[in-house]
């Protein structure tokens, strides 16, 4: 049986005016050179190109000054090294040299894709049938480095869905790091990092059960400056220092719409990019609400699993995935503890879909299989497109299925609420395949999807179009639940 589905007439599309002022740093003996140029200059010439930049930019940004003043504040052990009072340099003259340490990045230029929604905090003021909704995408720009944005709308009574007015400028967080690290724990994430062990030895045998960021970042730092450092424990080096720098703490302000705040890769984990966050709206036992997310983080050679949380979307908690079922892409957690435990959904393997309970969220072991491929459109992997939906007839997962010439379609099953490793029904044909017009685009023959809602007895389905756009979809309820029983 086919499920109708129906189609919405918007467009979410890349915009390359929405840019962010990015730290920029030409490396050591470059930025030196460029220092003594700026230190030659007299305060009326660091005043007037100040002045200048300033006219051109400040419209850009909320308060591009202080951006310039942090991005000097970054290279001040390079201004130290060249034997410069650092302190004795002139407000003005730091702003600039902070713009010349400064660029800016079009953080969706090249794709706004992999949509999720949930249902926003604030449902206040709304009429009969509507709902305000909180949409993130995957947005890309300049060498293919992800970042999250969102929008923000109100779906009425029909599943129309009106888009608010976009923000003009783009603000990053101010980023608060983790200080203090359990030495077991880390040592685990380590482990399933498959970083060498004889370096991890050398690096963790003389810190205490509960260590302090700043030691293992002063000693780390240390070796890394070694010239004659090899390769192969340079990485590993590396890659214990990204991990400590994955918890942190984001604050966006509050004079900040949510069109204008942007989750931008921090941690060296991240590096390359933050992918297809999956974003659910959570309640848990004692009725209290969280917006959570799973997402990878990529920093050209590793993925690392991350779960960020929110309470309002101003304030957002980072923090990596544990366990030896927080490996590879696609996890998506359940919007509701199962009989007392958190549950989550896998691809550990990269073909098959699996399930795992934890008492923590961060920690996940014991992954069960779900699903393998099963139908000629699916056959080379299956996924989930987001977070489970609860519904009276059970958990609603919607799927992404991979076939022929790489093409991705979106389907679904149903699983029993409280036994989600017990199928009860799934599609044989896909839900959404992509159309002649849909076939285009970074990534051609791709339809997939980070998350959906059920608003007004209807699926709604947002959705993106070949690794460029995003749009979305409404399924009616009653259709597909009975569909999917009757699939069995």
């Amino acid at each position: 049986m086919r499920v109708s589905v129906i189609r919405k007439n918007i467009k979410f599309t890349p915009d390359s005016r929405r840019v962010v002022a990015r730290y920029f740093m030409n490396g050591n003996e470059r930025t030196k050179q460029m220092v003594i140029r700026i230190m030659l200059l007299d305060e009326k010439q660091v005043l007037q190109t100040l002045e200048q930049t300033l006219r051109e930019f400040a419209r850009r940004h909320r308060n591009i000054s202080a951006v310039f003043f942090k991005h000097c504040e970054q290279i001040r052990p390079v201004i130290e090294d060249m034997q410069i009072d650092y302190e004795g340099i002139s407000l003005n003259r730091k702003m600039l040299i902070g713009s010349f340490c400064t660029m800016e990045y079009a953080i969706e230029s090249a794709a706004i894709f992999n949509p999720s929604i949930v249902e926003d905090f604030d449902q206040t003021g709304l009429g009969a049938g509507e709902k305000r909704v909180v949409i993130s995408f995957r947005a890309t720009g300049e060498g293919h480095i992800s970042s999250i944005v969102f929008r923000r709308g109100i779906l009425d009574k029909d599943n129309n869905l009106t888009i608010m007015k976009i923000g003009n400028q783009i603000d990053k967080a101010e980023i608060e790091h983790k200080t203090l690290f359990n030495k077991e724990r880390f040592l685990t994430k380590l482990a399933e990092m498959h970083t060498e062990d004889k370096y991890i030895t050398q690096i963790m045998q003389d810190l205490p059960d509960e260590f302090e960021f700043a030691i293992l970042k002063n000693s780390l730092k240390t070796s890394l400056g070694d010239p004659l450092i090899r390769e192969e424990r340079k990485m590993a080096l590396q890659e214990i220092l990204w991990l400590a720098n994955s918890f942190y703490d984001l604050q966006f302000t509050h004079d900040s719409d949510i069109t204008e705040r942007v989750i931008f890769p921090i941690s060296e984990s991240e590096s390359r990019g933050i992918e297809d966050a999956r974003f659910v709206r959570f309640v848990d036992d004692d009725d209290s609400v969280r917006i959570m997310a799973t997402y990878t983080a990529y920093n050209g050679h590793t993925i690392l699993p991350k779960l960020i949380s929110t309470e309002d979307f101003y304030s957002f908690r980072v923090m990596p995935l544990h366990g030896a079922g927080a490996q590879n892409k696609n996890l998506a957690l359940f919007p509701r503890k199962i009989k007392g435990k958190y549950a989550m959904l896998a691809r550990i393997d990269g073909v098959n879909n699996y399930i795992m309970y934890s008492d923590r969220a961060t920690q996940w072991n014991d992954p069960v299989l779900l699903q393998e491929p099963r139908f000629s459109w699916e056959l080379t992997q299956i996924g989930n497109c987001g977070s489970p939906l609860w519904t009276p007839e059970g958990w609603l997962v919607i799927t992404h299925g991979v076939g022929t010439m790489r093409r991705y379609c979106i389907g679904a099953s149903l699983f029993d609420l409280d036994d989600p490793s017990k199928e009860i029904g799934r599609l044989s044909e896909p839900l959404l395949s992509p159309l002649e017009d849909e076939r285009e685009g970074y990534v051609p023959n791709v339809v997939y999807s980070c998350g959906a809602i059920i608003h007004n007895n209807s699926l709604i389905l947002p959705y993106a179009v070949s690794d460029y756009s995003s749009t979305y979809a409404t399924v009616d309820m009653a259709e597909l639940l009975e569909a999917l029983k009757n699939s069995k």
